[in-house]
């Protein structure tokens, strides 16, 4: 996995955990996927990116996402999205601000229908 993916991945969870206050168990998991995939450093920069202004993170990611993961193929937009689907899970619910903020990534990515067969599952 090259800098950026880690780049990608970890700033996705990121910006969705902190959607509604990152909480110890989304922490550990960051920090432990981090760890997973020697991307620390990458974990220090999406951390500090939504610390940059956390009212306008979410915002910030999505446009910064958005340019690089248009031209991602269909199947790895996905599994970003699964990815973080499934992340959200481990607490045993995801908030309705979590779920917005990924359809709205969905609907940019082109992938909002194969988010919603995910959830009804």
């Amino acid at each position: 996995m090259t800098s950026e993916e880690k780049k990608v991945y970890l700033l996705l969870k990121a910006v969705i955990f902190h959607y509604h206050g990152l909480d110890e168990l989304e922490k550990n998991d960051l920090e432990t996927v981090a760890a997973q995939m020697d991307g620390k450093e990458e974990l220090s920069w999406a951390l500090d990116f939504v610390a940059e202004d956390y009212l306008t993170a979410f915002d910030r990611a999505r446009a910064y996402l958005n340019n690089i993961i248009g031209d991602y193929p269909k199947d790895k937009r996905i599994d970003l999205i699964n990815m973080v689907w499934q992340s959200n899970n481990l607490k045993g619910y995801v908030t309705e601000m979590e779920a917005t903020a990924m359809l709205k990534l969905a609907r940019d990515w082109n992938v909002e229908r194969e988010l919603i067969e995910l959830v009804l599952k």
